[in-house]
C-alpha cells in the first residue's frame, strides 16, 4: 500500500458517486466487509452534515496510510465546532445531533481542525479495529464512542 495516492472529492448532493469512489479507494487500501461499510456509512455522514447543517459546499480527501485510511471532510462554512462533536447524542425526539454520534461510533478517531479554508473533520478507520471494541459491538450491538478528539 502506497500513501502516494489521495482521494480528492468535491462535497455534492450526488451521495451515491462520492460513496462509490470511497468504497472503491477503501477496497484499493485494504478495507472490507464490516469496516468498508463504516467508512462509507460515517463519511456520507458527514457530507450529509455539510449539505444540510453547514456550508453546502466542501471537499472530500481520502489517504491511506500503514494502518488504515484516513478521510477529511472540509466544510466550507467553517460551522463545526467541538461542542457539536461533544453534544452528539441519540435523541429519538430530537433533530440534530445523531449524524456525529453515528460518525464517532463507527471510527477509530474522530478529530475537528478549524483552518482558514473552514471546519475539517478528520474521521480515521484502521484495516482493523480494536478487538475489544468490534467483539462489544457484535455481541451487544452497540458500543461508546472510540475516540473523538476536538
Amino acid at each position: 500500500m502506497s500513501a502516494d495516492f489521495e482521494l480528492r472529492c468535491t462535497i455534492s448532493p450526488d451521495l451515491g458517486y462520492i460513496r462509490g469512489l470511497l468504497s472503491i479507494h477503501g477496497r484499493h487500501h485494504g478495507l472490507s466487509g464490516e469496516r468498508l461499510e463504516d467508512l462509507l456509512v460515517a463519511v456520507n455522514e458527514a457530507v450529509t452534515n455539510v449539505l444540510d447543517h453547514g456550508g453546502r459546499a466542501g471537499l472530500v480527501i481520502a489517504r491511506a496510510h500503514e494502518r488504515g485510511i484516513t478521510v477529511e471532510v472540509l466544510d466550507s462554512g467553517g460551522g463545526l465546532t467541538a461542542e457539536h462533536l461533544k453534544a452528539a447524542h441519540v435523541d429519538p425526539t430530537g433533530k440534530s445531533g445523531f449524524g456525529l454520534w453515528v460518525i464517532q461510533h463507527l471510527c477509530d478517531q474522530v478529530t475537528l481542525e478549524q483552518t482558514d479554508r473552514g471546519s475539517v473533520l478528520s474521521l480515521h478507520f484502521h484495516h482493523r479495529p480494536d478487538a475489544v471494541d468490534s467483539q462489544e459491538r457484535r455481541t451487544t450491538g452497540k458500543s461508546g464512542p472510540r475516540r473523538a478528539t476536538p
